[in-house]
Formats: C-alpha cells, sequence, structure tokens
C-alpha cells in the first residue's frame, strides 16, 4: 500500500496515475490539510492532515502503522519529513521526500546556495549576484545591465513568487496593471525595495531568451528511470525525451541526489543552449500531462516503490497538449 501525502494540486493526477497502473488489490491512500475531496477522492481511502507539523508526523507514523502502509510519500513540506527521516525508518516505513538528505533541500531551496553547487560541478547554470539591500542591488543591475537584459527572484521561494524582469521601456504603473506579466523597470523596483524594512535576500541575473524546459522524472537515489520534458509553445505543450535540456536535467537530479517524483528547470540561452533555472524535489503541477505522451510517471514511480512490474511504456511522437479547466464533482 502506498500513501500520497498533500502535494500540489496535480495530487489528482498523481493519483489517477498510479491506480492506472496498481493491480485492484493494491490500496492506495491519500490525504490533505484541507477539505479537498475532489482530490483525495481519487484515491481509495483518504485522511484530513493535522495543521501542525510536529503532530502531523506523528500522525502520519501512526495512521501508516494502523494501516499497514509500506510506501509514504511527501509533497508540500518535503524538507520537513526529510528532517524526521530516522523515526519513520524506525517505524520500518520508507519515506520519499525528493532527496535523500537534507543536504538536497539545502542546496536546492537556496537558490544561492543552489547556483554556486551547480558552476562548482560544471552544470550550466544562470550565474548570479546575491543581494541583500539596495545598495548591492544597485550595484548588481549596474553591472549586469551592461551585458544585457536583467531579473531578479528571492534566494528562496517556489512558484516563481517574486520574480520580475526589467525593463527600461515598460511604464512604471504596468507591474500594478498587469502582474502576470513579470515587467517592471528597474527604477521603479528600486524604489519599492527600498521601503522594506527588511528585504529578503534576492538573486540578480541575466534574463535568458531562450524557452524554458520543465523535466518530471522519476528518481532513485539520483538515477532517472523515466522522465519527460515539457515546453510551452502559445497556448500549448510539447514534449520530448532525449534533447540537450532533459539531458543537462537528468545530471542536475543526479549531482543533487534527487529521490522519488521531482521536477527539474531549464532555460535557453539566446543561441538554444539550457541553463539550469531550478529544482523542485517534488511533482510538479503539470507532470499530469505527461502522460499524453504515453509514459506514465506517477504509475511507475507507484510500483516501482512497491516491488510490482511497471506498466509499459510506448512513447508517443508529436503530442502537444492544452490545460483547460473543467469542473468535477466533490464528494460530500
Amino acid at each position: 500500500m502506498i500513501w500520497f501525502l498533500e502535494g500540489q494540486s496535480s495530487q489528482r493526477d498523481i493519483l489517477i496515475g498510479a491506480r492506472e497502473a496498481l493491480p485492484a488489490d493494491v490500496k492506495i491512500f491519500a490525504s490533505h490539510r484541507r477539505d479537498r475531496p475532489e482530490i483525495t477522492g481519487q484515491a481509495d481511502v483518504s485522511f484530513q492532515e493535522p495543521l501542525d507539523s510536529e503532530e502531523r508526523i506523528e500522525w502520519v507514523i501512526a495512521t501508516a502503522l494502523e494501516h499497514g502502509i509500506k510506501v509514504i510519500v511527501a509533497g508540500h513540506n518535503g524538507s520537513v519529513y526529510e528532517a524526521a527521516r530516522e523515526r519513520f525508518v524506525a517505524a520500518g516505513l520508507q519515506l520519499v521526500t525528493g532527496g535523500l538528505s537534507i543536504d538536497t533541500f539545502e542546496n536546492v531551496d537556496d537558490k544561492s546556495r543552489f547556483t554556486a553547487e551547480a558552476e562548482r560541478a560544471g552544470l550550466p547554470c544562470i550565474p548570479a549576484v546575491t543581494v541583500n539591500n539596495a545598495e548591492q542591488l544597485a550595484a548588481a543591475y549596474e553591472l549586469l545591465a551592461a551585458q544585457g537584459e536583467v531579473c531578479i527572484k528571492p534566494v528562496v521561494g517556489i512558484y516563481g513568487q517574486g520574480f520580475w524582469r526589467f525593463k527600461a521601456d515598460v511604464d512604471p504603473f504596468r507591474c500594478l496593471e498587469n502582474p502576470d506579466a513579470r515587467e517592471i523597470d528597474f527604477a521603479t523596483y528600486l524604489s519599492i525595495y527600498k521601503c522594506g524594512a527588511e528585504p529578503a535576500p534576492m538573486l540578480v541575473m541575466p534574463y535568458l531568451s531562450g524557452a524554458e524546459c520543465s523535466v518530471d522524472m522519476v528518481c532513485e537515489a539520483g538515477k532517472a528511470v523515466a522522465f519527460v520534458g515539457r515546453r510551452k509553445k502559445g497556448y500549448h505543450q510539447t514534449f520530448e525525451r532525449d534533447s540537450a535540456a532533459v539531458q543537462l536535467a537528468l545530471k542536475a537530479a543526479a549531482h543533487f541526489k534527487c529521490d522519488g517524483l521531482v521536477n527539474v528547470q531549464t532555460r535557453d540561452d539566446q543561441d538554444g543552449i539550457p541553463h539550469l533555472l531550478e529544482i523542485n524535489p517534488r511533482y510538479s503541477g503539470g507532470i499530469g500531462y505527461t502522460r499524453a505522451t504515453g509514459i506514465n510517471l506517477a504509475g511507475i514511480f507507484a510500483a516501482r516503490r512497491l516491488g510490482l512490474a511497471e506498466p509499459a511504456s510506448q512513447w508517443v511522437d508529436n503530442v502537444r497538449v492544452k490545460p483547460i479547466t473543467v469542473a468535477v464533482v466533490a464528494p460530500s
């Protein structure tokens, strides 16, 4: 039996993929801190998690032992569970967090450390300058702007929160009028940044103009056993598996010792050469799209972790998908 703890909204897709791959007599468990039956209803058994982190860990271990669950998969808060790995091992439980030690999380969650470690390992990444105050920010911008466009993002963050692209010809009001564009002139950003009592550390870096590639993969102690790369092209997403971007992502997952369902993002420069953007030691929000390629990543992951035969994969070329919003009935 396998239990998928709260994760991205794509937890629903993970459950569907696992159910397709596993024998009917293998129970799938799911849980969430909120009332999300449209997600957890895809499992055979579902729970609502405690809100407190420490209470949640104790509850997960006790509940797993009570129901005979063998494998526990963290989604959100992977580092919290990783820090408690010894308690899961002592209880005879297999815990999957996205990494094999807290080092993985410390190296990928802190983007400054991630960049430094990637450079040390010889993995192409976007060079960045860490800034902690307005003076450092102004100096970093002046240095990098001489070479081309510049962007900024928090040292620690997810979902692209805090990312902005500096553009000299942008109306200063655009950041409020259309924040989703993520474009702002530097003078306006610096003025706002100075207003903060204690600004968070930020990374200032060159803005690469090429396309992003998001690589979803099943990793076992750093080795990717199944993977699919995704790119956004207009309204659609397309897929790849043999590109330079995918190969770079696999090398990065190996170096940072990723373990589980993880996601690595790259971005191409103006010459089409990929550079590492970040590693997410958890499954992505778009992992469900990859099943259209004939590769059921969630099913492969679940089957292998349970020691069962993995579902057959048959790569389908030239697939593209378009995400749409649909209504589903949420069980009461």
